[in-house]
């Protein structure tokens, strides 16, 4: 199978992020990818002060947009991250479509990002709910497992997604600057050791650019 990867800018306007999403699944599709991954909060900056104002239900507009694109370009596309509001409650949710536009799956982030160091202080778990399931799906080329971003530092979560039968994991995030540059590929390289398996993750890409690239043909 062939993976396509969306390193996207992600910009203040909702509706700017989720025509640039599109035009890069279609890009993926037809340079014959078969799952095609977005980032973290693709359609909203990882901010707190955008949460609630970009956040929608399930079913909600860019859920909508999305299955739509995968349609579209019949690919399955796993759509990143954005902000799902439930009720009161808030939750960090990648959802996955297969080529007919379906739901496959939904995953909720399930590790909060608390950082305190100097001059940066973060509380994920201030605004966000964490989720309670394990998240595998089955694609025609393998099983597949979700995970978000700070999940990918709990070795159990990679552990129990590869006893479930995931031959790959899709780990969509926006690591930090900091944290990123020392951890980001360790630990994806730490997770496909450990479990024999493959690791897909793509972190949004920093500046105004958006950057595009397609990882080779990977055969599970």
């Amino acid at each position: 199978m062939k993976l396509g990867i969306v390193q996207m800018a992600v910009t203040e306007d909702k509706e700017e992020n989720i025509r640039a999403a599109e035009k890069h699944i279609a890009a993926c599709a037809a340079d014959g990818a078969d799952l095609v991954v977005l980032p973290e909060m693709f359609c909203c900056p990882l901010s707190p002060k955008y949460y609630a104002a970009l956040a929608e239900e399930r079913g909600g507009p860019a859920w909508r947009r999305m299955a739509a694109a995968a349609a579209g370009s019949k690919v399955w596309l796993a759509a990143g991250s954005l902000p799902e509001r439930e009720g009161e409650r808030l939750y960090n949710t990648a959802f996955v479509f297969d080529p007919a536009g379906r739901e496959a799956a939904r995953h909720r982030k399930l590790h909060m990002f608390d950082l305190n160091i100097p001059g940066n202080v973060t509380r994920e778990s201030d605004i966000f709910t964490p989720g309670d399931d394990l998240t595998v799906f089955a694609a025609p080329w393998g099983r597949v497992g979700l995970c978000v971003c700070f999940d990918l530092r709990f070795p159990e979560l990679a552990l129990r997604l590869a006893l479930g039968g995931a031959e790959l994991i899709v780990a969509p995030a926006v690591f930090s600057a900091v944290t990123g540059a020392a951890h980001w590929e360790t630990l994806l390289r730490q997770r496909a050791t450990d479990n024999q398996l493959f690791m897909a993750g793509v972190s949004a890409a920093r500046g105004k650019k958006c950057l595009l690239s397609h990882a080779p043909s990977m055969v599970t």
